[in-house]
This record gives C-alpha cells, sequence and structure tokens, in this order.
C-alpha cells in the first residue's frame, strides 16, 4: 500500500510540474540564453541564443519583442508554426550574425525548396512598429487551417486553405522597416502590405512561388520607399503595386534603384511579371534594372494607376528576341522618360560583374557567388537620377531608431561597381 502510494505521488507531482512548464513557455517574458516559446511571448531572446518555436506565438499588443543579433529561430516542421504581432517586434541582426527565422538543416532539401514548413510573420492592425534588419527568413509559407491562429483572429486573407507570406502587415498608421534581410524558400508571396509607413532597402529575394507570388505585394494604405533590392526569379512579380483596399491614405510607392532578374517567368499566364501597376496606385519608378525579366513595366488598362505616376531612367536589357519584344511599350506595357530599352537581343548589356545572362530565364536555384555589382566600363552607370522626392529622406523612427531611406545614386540598379 505504501509502494502505491508513493507512485501515485510521484504522479501528481510529475502533472503539477509538467503543467507549470506548459504555462512557461505559454508566457514567456524573457528567454534564457536557449529557450523553447508557445504562446503569448515579449522581452528579449539573447545575443547568440537559439529559440525552439513548438507552436504558435503571439507578441501581445502593448508588448515588445527584441529579437537581438545572432538569434535562430528554429520552427517547428509538424507544428508550422505562425508568428502573429499584435504588440511590437524587433530583429536586430547584423551583417556578420544576422537574426534568421529557418527550420533544421535536415529539411532544406531540394524537394522541399518552396519551404512552406511554418508559417509567417503577421503583424494585425494593433501592432505599432516592425523592424527586420539583417534578418533572414526562409522556408516559411505553410497553408493555413480552420485551426491556424490567424483564420480564428481573422488575420490576412482569415480563411483556410491560403499559403502564408513570409510577411504580411496591416496597420495604415503602424511603421514597418525591412533593411538588409533575405527571403528565400517560399511558396507564394514574400511580403503582403495591408497599410503603414515602410522603407524596404536592401533587401534580397530568391528562390519563392511556386503557383504564385511576388517579392514585395503593396496595397492601399501603403506609403512606401523601395529602393536597392535584388529580386531574382520571382514566380511572378517583383513588385506588385495596388491601390485596392479602399484604406486611406492612397497606396503611394517610389521605387527606385533596385535590381529584377528573370521574374515573372514561372508563371507565363498571369498578369504582369516583374513590376505590375493597377487600381490608382499612385507609383514612381526610378533607375530601375531588369534583366532577362518578363515585361518590364505593365498596366490593367482596365483598372490603370493613378495619373500622377512617373517613370523615368529605368534599363532593360533581355539575352534573346523574344525577351526584348516584350519590353516594348504597348497600351498595357509602360515606357518611361529616358528609359532604355533596345530592339535587339543582348542590346544594352548592364555588364555584371558576375551573372551569366544565358541563364535560363525559369531558374529558380539562386547561387550565391554570382555578383549584380556593375563593372567600371558599364554603361548603366551614370544613367540615373537623383532629382525626385523619396518620402523618407528624413527617416522613419521606430524602436527609437531614425531609420532614412537611402539616397538614389546616379547608376541604374541596386548596385554600383564595387
Amino acid at each position: 500500500m505504501m509502494n502505491l502510494k508513493r507512485i501515485f505521488t510521484g504522479l501528481a507531482l510529475s502533472c503539477i510540474l509538467f503543467t507549470a512548464c506548459e504555462k512557461a513557455n505559454k508566457d514567456v517574458d524573457t528567454s534564457p540564453i536557449d529557450g523553447a516559446a508557445t504562446g503569448e511571448v515579449s522581452g528579449v531572446w539573447p545575443k547568440g541564443s537559439t529559440q525552439i518555436i513548438k507552436g504558435d506565438v503571439v507578441i501581445p499588443e502593448g508588448k515588445t519583442l527584441t529579437i537581438e543579433e545572432g538569434v535562430t529561430v528554429l520552427m517547428d516542421t509538424v507544428a508550422k508554426p505562425e508568428i502573429i504581432v499584435k504588440g511590437n517586434l524587433y530583429a536586430l541582426g547584423t551583417a556578420q550574425n544576422p537574426v534568421k527565422f529557418t527550420v533544421n538543416d535536415f529539411y532544406k532539401t531540394d524537394a522541399k525548396k518552396f519551404g512552406k514548413m511554418w508559417g509567417g510573420i503577421l503583424a494585425g492592425p494593433t501592432c505599432a512598429e516592425l523592424v527586420l534588419d539583417h534578418t533572414i527568413l526562409e522556408y516559411g509559407g505553410s497553408t493555413t487551417s480552420d485551426a491556424s491562429t490567424s483564420v480564428k483572429q481573422g488575420l490576412y486573407k482569415a480563411k483556410a486553405g491560403e499559403n502564408l507570406p513570409a510577411l504580411w502587415f496591416s496597420n495604415v498608421n503602424g511603421k514597418l522597416v525591412v533593411v538588409n534581410s533575405t527571403f528565400r524558400n517560399f511558396q507564394e508571396d514574400c511580403t503582403y502590405i495591408d497599410g503603414g509607413k515602410i522603407i524596404f532597402a536592401n533587401n534580397t529575394f530568391y528562390t519563392t512561388g511556386v503557383t504564385g507570388g511576388e517579392a514585395m505585394n503593396f496595397k492601399s494604405g501603403c506609403v512606401a520607399d523601395v529602393a536597392y533590392n535584388l529580386v531574382y526569379s520571382t514566380n511572378t512579380n517583383a513588385l506588385k503595386l495596388s491601390n485596392s483596399g479602399d484604406r486611406t491614405p492612397q497606396a503611394y510607392i517610389v521605387a527606385y534603384n533596385n535590381t529584377m532578374v528573370n521574374t515573372g517567368w514561372r508563371r507565363p499566364t498571369a498578369k504582369g511579371g516583374s513590376v505590375w501597376v493597377e487600381s490608382t496606385v499612385r507609383a514612381e519608378l526610378h533607375n530601375n534594372l531588369f534583366v532577362n525579366t518578363r515585361f518590364g513595366i505593365k498596366r490593367d488598362t482596365k483598372k490603370p494607376e493613378d495619373s500622377r505616376s512617373v517613370y523615368t531612367n529605368n534599363w532593360y536589357c533581355g539575352y534573346d528576341q523574344t525577351t526584348v519584344n516584350q519590353f516594348q511599350p504597348t497600351s498595357d506595357v509602360v515606357g518611361g522618360t529616358n528609359d532604355v530599352i533596345g530592339k535587339t537581343a543582348g542590346e544594352n548589356n548592364p555588364m555584371l560583374v558576375n551573372y551569366p545572362l544565358n541563364t535560363p530565364v525559369d531558374n529558380a536555384v539562386f547561387n550565391t557567388s554570382w555578383d549584380f555589382h556593375l563593372q567600371g566600363n558599364s554603361p548603366a552607370l551614370g544613367k540615373g537620377i537623383t532629382n525626385f522626392t523619396r518620402h523618407y529622406a528624413a527617416g522613419i523612427m521606430a524602436n527609437g531608431i531614425t531609420y532614412q531611406s537611402p539616397a538614389p545614386s546616379t547608376y541604374v540598379g541596386a548596385f554600383g561597381t564595387r
């Protein structure tokens, strides 16, 4: 009888301890050097730690989670967690020690190169500030179900069966800064932005989109500067610019000095393929480099952009004649002022340091040894303009730091000479 009593006492104690651990994981204020989290989180994930995310994580309204440099946020590939941001999120990596949202290396196979192994970062209307600086997001974009936290809370598209973006932001009064970061290995959209004061600068997007998906997808309520980004072989557009959604203010996007390569070819039946403008968006595109992209800037003739939109000094190069032909301006393919387009294959070669122009346009695999800087004798040097106004030359204040939109350059594309 005494042994039986001890057994029951031990079991009861184990249950208490297990329950306590469960509750601790669901209400984390600060994590230890290495930790695990599910449920509500806030505080600091400290430099160099590994945070194992075993279920959906929520940053409550009015609270902040700061992720310091070198943190690895490791997602459970069975639970496929979502990160719900109702408060503030600051992921603050460095060039040497980026923050990484990822999965175990075991799962990073060619068969899984388009991810779908965790959800995404979903920032709702109460998220005041979100900063991603030197942050890598990879292998996400899972499909929502009726059990998904985002569906239950009416976030993103609020229904089952949607492939999540790496980042969704939806606060027209909020501040979103995404700089020096990498988005790769996602199922569809990398970003889907439903409003805010926004800077996207010095980012890289590649190996994204199986049947759809844009690198940067802006809707009404967005006032954004988009500069010095490299977008490689998105399934659909590098930039989708739209005023749909009936939010105020009107979407107004200034996109300059971006480099787009091979975008749009893996979805040849879709509208656009490089930059798509529609639904009274006010767009300005200057100094952008289009290399072997499907179309250049394309409009929806039934729902065109704002008549105040401006397009200048964009540069186009196609390795073959098919590509060059579809660059030519028509009623729906936009030709801008001082654009460099050409009419023959290989014309206007920007002379990239190390990228084979004959790479198949439907190639989705990115070689990290490629170098998209311009050679010292590139004809694209000196062909950009700087006399236009960007929204945030004076900066956006977030997390007590002022983030400025980078100044435009006189070269075309995201990279000058080394």
